[in-house]
């Protein structure tokens, strides 16, 4: 396991952590005793023995705002396509416990210590996977008009903020690049997972009439300017969306190969070209 450095005024849980796999991953979290780590519904995959589940507003993050409070702040999640709620899973018993939580598709789990990015760390909607409870999973609103226009993300992003561990999913194959001051890369806005506070983000226009009609990347290139770190991902969901419903069967109920002579046989022979 894992484990973080002591940090003595630490608002977030201090948890431990292993990732396994390498295609398929899963994050193992070790919970001490009264430890909890927070998680968006759908990611949980087993737990053990003794570790209590509890459905809450937002992500619990702060004891005393009072009821209103956490309805309002649970209901900015509602912005970013998000439920309402969120699921905690505490240690009641003595002795350590272990839950585990999944990638929802093809990827790498990326561990965030939000400590190392000065609280805060900015990512798509749906990259957020878990944190150590007492992280604030917000929402980070965009200033540009034309980032949320043809940002890919819209005007609205999440922000991780706190002092604890998160994890956030990369499709695909993740690259981490760090951008020195001044320092730019242009990226397929829906292949970013997310980048630090310090990291200036803009859309920039692909340029030319060519490049625009038949060029088949899209209008618009994400612009990331440093200095800070950012987190690419090699297989955006929507991108392998696209692809599922590519080989979809067409009206009528058959596929490209059905209907041919040699049906399966010649997709063996010839591959699939339908992508």
């Amino acid at each position: 396991m894992e484990r973080l450095p002591d940090y003595s005024d630490r608002n977030a849980h201090e948890i431990d952590y292993r990732i396994y796999g390498e295609e398929m991953q899963f994050v193992e979290i070790e919970l001490d005793p009264q430890e909890a780590v927070i998680a968006e519904s759908g990611s949980f995959m087993m737990m053990d023995d003794g570790v209590k589940m509890e459905t809450i507003f937002g992500d619990g993050s702060k004891k005393d705002k009072g009821f209103l409070g956490k309805i309002l702040g649970a209901g900015k999640r509602i912005l970013t396509g998000e439920s309402l709620f969120m699921t905690a899973f505490y240690n009641d018993l003595v002795g350590k416990r272990n839950v585990s939580f999944a990638s929802p598709y093809p990827g790498k789990i990326i561990p965030i210590d939000l400590t190392d990015f000065g609280g805060k760390f900015i990512c798509q909607k749906d990259a957020f996977l878990c944190a150590a409870k007492g992280v604030s999973v917000g929402i980070e609103f965009s200033k540009r008009l034309g980032r949320g226009l043809f940002g890919g993300e819209g005007f609205i992003m999440q922000k991780l903020e706190g002092d604890g561990m998160a994890f956030v999913h990369a499709g695909g194959t993740m690259a981490e690049k760090t951008l020195n001051a001044g320092e730019i890369l242009r990226v397929d806005t829906g292949c970013i997972v997310g980048f630090t506070q310090s990291v200036d983000y803009d859309i920039e226009f692909v340029g030319g009439i060519k490049n625009s009609i038949f060029g088949g990347e899209g209008l618009f290139f994400a612009k990331l300017q440093g200095p800070g770190k950012v987190y690419i991902q090699s297989l955006p969901f929507s991108r392998l969306a696209n692809r599922i419903i590519a080989s979809a069967p067409r009206a009528g109920g058959k596929d490209r190969g059905e209907g041919s002579i040699l049906g399966g046989l010649g997709d063996l022979l010839d591959g699939d070209n339908r992508f």
